[in-house]
């Protein structure tokens, strides 16, 4: 199974500050919906509650340290590891792991590739996500447009 995080970036890093959407990329909304539908998705319990309604054509794994926390509409995991086991129970290719900023940090271990829309912003906001070393990942395409840039990385192979 691939394990793919998929994040809208800042330059400075920054993914998101609370409750309010930081830019709004209608190319990156359209390209969300087409990469991950009929995949698996896996975002922490506040970024799901900001999304504020379900995803349809996709398997929603909600990650949360609540035990009491529900939600009909999702699955519920309390762990990265046990949110990506469940993933691995469905025959779906892709697990994505959408967010936010403690949940791409939980799973960064298991990321087999990262999907990113890098934003020419340099907004404020206290949810960043994790540094992009070269060391570790290994840009593999790009697609410039104006105010950002969709790019994929793949780890960087140890002998490099």
């Amino acid at each position: 199974m691939r394990i793919v995080a998929i994040a809208a970036v800042a330059d400075n890093g920054v993914i998101g500050s609370g409750e309010d959407m930081l830019w709004h990329i209608p190319a990156d909304f359209r390209r969300f919906k087409q990469v991950t539908t009929g995949n698996t998705l896996i975002f922490g319990r506040k970024t799901h509650e900001q999304i504020g309604r379900t995803l349809p054509d996709r398997r929603i794994i909600v990650v949360t340290r609540d035990e009491d926390w529900a939600d009909d509409s999702v699955e519920v995991a309390h762990s990265i590891t046990e949110a990506l086991d469940l993933a691995a129970q469905t025959p779906e290719k892709v697990c994505y792991v959408g967010g936010g900023s403690q949940i791409y940090e939980a799973a960064w271990p298991f990321l087999t590739e990262l999907d990113i829309t890098h934003v020419h912003q340099d907004p404020e906001g206290a949810a960043t996500f994790p540094l992009i070393s070269q060391r570790e990942w290994t840009e593999i395409s790009r697609e410039v447009h104006e105010g950002y840039d969709f790019a994929q990385y793949r780890p960087t192979p140890e002998d490099s």
